[in-house]
């Protein structure tokens, strides 16, 4: 039988220390070794049948990193079990002894999953801030912009012919857009029908409505993250580093992607930022904390209230998905996976918004 010990380390790391006596492993390398033998070519012999003083120094380096690669694993998950650690990254190996014949010793570094503690979430103080109040000015401005740019969709004549018909030509600034009558100075119901509404009236409310239901819809973010926020200062955890490194390379992710759509490099927002990855991941680091606590603080909130998705709720939503290449990818189970932690993330959020004060 194999003996452990079992360190505790920060972090959210243990150090597992192991040793196996050659009785348990010779089945394993016996059978690793015979297969390693009849596959070698030795000069002289034919295919596997060369004798085992001559075979062994040829193959025992690969047999011992065979050997290892399939009894350490194994070994590990055997010292673990009866315990509560679960490891959430690949450990670390590191052998301290192995011969044939003689006994093998290694230890394994191991990232576990952290020990959540959160204080009584159920009367954090998380206010939902004032819901913006649309004003006549905004809706104003956005006709205004809105009128500007059909303005220059319109046709034009040139600032040289100020006769067209009179055999002079028509400038278009862009394709045209039929027009009825002189061109317009102001917004009017004409322009409004190219916009989609009946009149310059209907437009405005079509305006107001959209600004209304954005304004409703950033007031619910600001009110969750507010609840996030103060979930988040009332959870302790000793952080595990790679989660910390996971949640940068999301944030890295996230910037490539808004960089992108604004038509730039990475390469060039760094040099014009005067930055390198290093440094920018350096100031995210304090947010990455922040976030990753969180989520940890709202998935101990959900163990403690009990929150599940079904295999129907899960189905539901995979279901919406119009893109059937995407679709595709959620018949795998570790895109199902992350994707029902992320339902039952937002789930336990509108739990805690009916609970707490």
């Amino acid at each position: 039988m194999l003996a452990k010990q079992i360190v505790k380390l920060p972090k959210s790391q243990i150090d597992v220390q192991v040793t196996i006596p050659w009785a348990d492993m010779q089945p394993k390398w016996d059978e690793v070794f015979s297969k390693a033998a009849s596959e070698v070519e030795i000069p002289g012999f034919r295919k596997g049948q060369a004798p085992v003083n001559i075979v062994e120094p040829r193959i025992l380096p690969q047999v011992q990193q065979d050997v290892l690669k399939q009894i350490m694993p194994q070994a590990l998950i055997e010292a673990l079990q009866g315990t509560t650690y679960v490891p959430i990254d690949y450990p670390q190996y590191n052998v301290t002894a192995f011969t044939k014949g003689g006994e093998l010793k290694f230890s394994a570094r191991v990232t576990i999953k952290p020990e959540v503690k959160v204080g009584n979430y159920k009367i954090v103080n998380a206010k939902r801030p004032p819901l913006k109040q649309i004003t006549e000015a905004e809706i104003e401005k956005i006709i205004t912009d809105l009128f500007n740019r059909w303005k220059l969709r319109q046709p034009v004549q040139s600032a040289n012919t100020p006769n067209a018909q009179a055999g002079g030509t028509v400038a278009f600034n862009q394709p045209a857009v039929p027009q009825q009558g002189p061109a317009a100075t102001a917004p009017n119901d004409e322009f409004a029908k190219q916009m989609g509404a009946a009149n310059l009236a209907e437009l405005k409310t079509k305006i107001k409505t959209d600004l209304e239901a954005e304004a409703k819809y950033n007031n619910e973010l600001d009110y969750e993250e507010s609840i996030l926020q103060e979930v988040e200062k009332i959870t302790i955890v000793d952080i595990p580093e790679v989660l910390i490194q996971d949640e940068l390379a999301r944030m890295l992710l996230s910037l490539q992607r808004n960089v992108s759509d604004r038509g730039l490099l990475m390469e060039e927002y760094l040099k014009g930022q005067k930055k390198t990855v290093e440094q920018l991941k350096a100031e995210w680091r304090p947010q990455a904390e922040r976030n990753v606590r969180m989520e940890l603080g709202l998935s101990e909130v959900a163990r403690q209230e009990n929150v599940n998705i079904s295999d129907q709720e899960l189905q539901s939503e995979i279901d919406k998905i119009q893109d059937n290449r995407v679709k595709q990818q959620f018949t795998q189970q570790e895109p199902q996976m992350h994707l029902r932690h992320a339902l039952r993330q937002t789930k336990t959020l509108n739990l805690l918004k009916t609970i707490v004060k």
